[in-house]
């Protein structure tokens, strides 16, 4: 069967050589455009393309601000900071995720509670969230008190896994009766779209990500998207280090962070997003691929997008009915020369966050153990 798998993935690459789970592609103005930025020695965080992206994107998906950072992680922490995050404040997450979403919430000095995700979507359960807040909260002058530690839980942050949407309008809803403050981890799901509206867009705020193996990237980069005028004028004004705009003196009015995005990282993705729609098109191709391929193989499912959804499939995934076979899949492909990779290891069960109030997760303890991410990239 691994062999099988093998030889299917490397005839839809046409290559024996080894394939990564997520190469970028560098296939249109990329270069053009990164030879403008340096002869125009605007190379850092000020330059006609930093402004060019943030238009594009904010158009793409749909919002009236687009705010770029250096990074994905940074994004979302400035609109944890801007959601009014602070020291001890508690922020409901999933623990099936990516790191950077609890270390963005503990960038705050503020705590994780981790809450399950449902099994299709493999983001965070409206069900499990809605039983969490009924069984251990309380409402008092329009705060969200968590009974147990006596601190207000502020926000949740559902991450849209592997670009397949959650069921982010029910959370949404959820959340406003419960006064907590939603804000999107979209990091993976640039050109996903849930009920005909992206994601990112539900909330106040929402942060993406254009690291090195995401969609359309920028070897680093992120960027933070609302609706809310102010806030995108304080996010922007919190990236630049809190700079009082002046042609020549220094001058801080509060704590910043050095998090704007440089002009010529910028210049990679204004190139990307002429692609973007041509990679999602392809990767969704990839994944018809897929899911026809996996439907002649008993123990292994294709994940295909949930319902109301239209994914982006940034990284493609099977999840194995026997989870025992985990790991001879993993070793029989890697050794073979194409890349696969297990679901993270879920957040509250790392040591730094073991601590950390969990409501019950056997969703996400199921999928951890069985879920594999299989080879990704656009084909060319």
């Amino acid at each position: 069967m691994y062999k099988k798998i093998v030889n299917f993935i490397q005839n839809i690459y046409n290559t024996t050589d080894f394939i990564p789970l997520h190469e970028p592609r560098f296939i249109g103005n990329e270069k053009k455009y990164l030879n403008d930025c340096i002869d125009s020695t605007f190379v850092s965080s000020v330059g006609k393309y930093v402004d060019m992206f943030e238009e594009q994107f904010a158009v793409y998906v749909g919002s009236k601000y687009a705010i770029a950072t250096v990074n994905g992680t940074s994004a979302l922490h400035i609109s944890l900071l801007l959601s009014g995050i602070q020291k001890d404040d508690e922020v409901i997450t999933q623990p099936l995720t990516f790191i950077a979403t609890c270390n963005a919430i503990d960038y705050c000095g503020a705590k994780p509670i981790f809450i399950d995700v449902d099994l299709d979507t493999m983001g965070l359960s409206p069900k499990s969230l809605k039983e969490f807040l009924e069984n251990n909260c309380e409402l008092e002058d329009n705060k969200c008190i968590n009974k147990t530690t006596k601190n207000i839980i502020k926000a949740c942050v559902p991450m849209h896994t592997f670009g397949h949407p959650c069921r982010i309008d029910e959370i949404k809803d959820i959340c406003k009766k419960w006064h907590v403050e939603l804000v999107e981890d979209a990091a993976e799901s640039l050109g996903s779209y849930y009920k005909d509206k992206h994601t990112g867009t539900f909330g106040k705020l929402g942060a993406f990500s254009f690291n090195g193996n995401k969609i359309i990237t920028s070897g680093g980069g992120g960027v933070i998207v609302t609706d809310d005028e102010e806030l995108a004028k304080k996010a922007k004004h919190l990236t630049t280090t809190a700079k009082i705009p002046h042609p020549y003196e220094y001058r801080h009015d509060m704590i910043g962070y050095n998090y704007r995005m440089p002009n010529l990282n910028a210049t990679l993705l204004v190139a990307q997003m002429e692609q973007l729609d041509k990679f999602v098109a392809n990767k969704r191709d990839l994944a018809s691929k897929y899911e026809e391929f996996f439907s002649s193989c008993e123990d292994i499912d294709f994940i295909k997008e949930p319902k109301d959804s239209k994914s982006n499939y940034w990284l493609q995934a099977v999840i194995l009915k026997d989870k025992t076979i985990r790991g001879e899949f993993l070793e029989y492909t890697n050794k073979n020369g194409v890349m696969t990779r297990p679901v993270w290891k879920l957040m509250n069960e790392l040591e730094i966050f073991k601590d950390a109030q969990s409501a019950d997760l056997s969703n996400s303890k199921y999928l951890e153990e069985r879920v594999v991410n299989i080879t990704s990239s656009v084909v060319l």
